[in-house]
């Protein structure tokens, strides 16, 4: 099973990979995460990528995923959808959506993280609550026109990897293991709800506003 986790900066994506990596290598099956090539790019270039050096992140973010030899569960932190929204709202370039959607539709699951976490600086590679709370807005734009499904992930620590357990779950339709056993007891409600639809009026007037300006 290839999970995604998407999400804007300062939303817990690489976090809840490690986690999800640790609960779901059991006896009954192992799982690898896909780490975030943009992150190691950064260390090494000090500094974030220009317009013209997206095309090739977002590629080796791809690569990455195609090189592995599929375990039971890959968790990808981050994917070329990311890269591609990022050179959208950063350098309005959009020439990177057709592959980064194309790469989407190979995950199984895909998990939008929310925006419930604390923003926190990281040195060069975050630009902000502002700019965050914009990403996320287009992500779910992006992901709805093109008609992908995906699921929320709220809470922090441990309660932020039980959400996701339970998406995973219900995606396989697995209640007795006892992976998922330890996320069964999380419930539902409207501020840690799985159905995106329910946050879009949230976003509608960023989506205006950014409408105008572009």
């Amino acid at each position: 099973m290839r999970i995604a986790l998407l999400g804007a900066e300062c939303t817990g994506k690489t976090q809840l990979a490690a986690a999800l990596v640790q609960a779901l290598n059991t006896p009954a099956g192992s799982a690898v995460a896909v780490p975030e090539v943009l992150r190691a790019w950064c260390a090494a270039n000090a500094r974030t990528p220009r317009s013209h050096e997206q095309w090739p992140i977002a590629r080796s973010q791809a690569l990455s995923l195609e090189q592995l030899s599929d375990p039971g569960y890959v968790v990808a932190d981050t994917t070329p959808l990311m890269t591609a929204v990022y050179s959208d709202l950063l350098f309005q370039d959009t020439t990177l959506y057709p592959f980064a959607l194309h790469h989407q539709g190979r995950y199984d699951l895909t998990l939008v993280m929310g925006l419930d976490l604390p923003w926190v600086a990281d040195g060069i590679q975050r630009d902000g609550p502002a700019v965050r709370a914009r990403v996320d807005a287009r992500l779910r734009q992006i992901l709805d026109t093109a008609a992908l499904p995906y699921c929320m992930v709220y809470g922090s620590g441990t309660a932020r990897t039980a959400c996701a357990l339970q998406a995973i779950a219900h995606h396989r339709g697995v209640t007795s293991t006892s992976t998922y056993q330890r996320a069964s007891n999380w419930q539902w409600n409207c501020e840690k709800c799985s159905d995106a639809r329910c946050e879009h009026q949230l976003f509608s007037a960023l989506l205006k506003a950014d409408s105008v300006r572009r």
